[in-house]
């Protein structure tokens, strides 16, 4: 029972949850990441984390989480119309069924 609402918890949380393999391919993507940003779910899974960061030093971002374990503060992000969007986020490292994953959360500010 815990697995299923904390799985609907994170599906339908008023942040978005963007979930990278070690590639920086989007393997999964919460309601309020597909809304935020426009794509949809099918969408994201076809995309790499360079795809939707606005930075240039998006990749050396992804190195040093990977190197520390986390990152967080503000990043730009490419939304499907082509906006941009300054989102706070926070991202670290995790570990499911034996896999490296990096779990992305991201907000705008209130």
């Amino acid at each position: 029972m815990q697995t299923v609402l904390l799985g609907e918890a994170v599906e339908h949380a008023p942040v978005a949850i963007l979930v990278a393999d070690e590639e920086m391919r989007y393997v999964a993507a919460n309601a309020t990441a597909t809304k935020l940003l426009g794509y949809t779910r099918d969408e994201f899974l076809q995309l790499r984390v360079t795809d939707v960061a606005g930075s240039p030093e998006a990749e050396g971002e992804f190195e040093a989480m990977i190197a520390t374990g986390e990152l967080m503060g503000r990043t730009t992000v490419i939304c499907k119309d082509g906006s941009r969007r300054s989102l706070r986020h926070r991202s670290s490292e995790t570990m499911i069924a034996g896999l490296t994953y990096y779990v992305a959360v991201l907000w705008p500010d209130c």
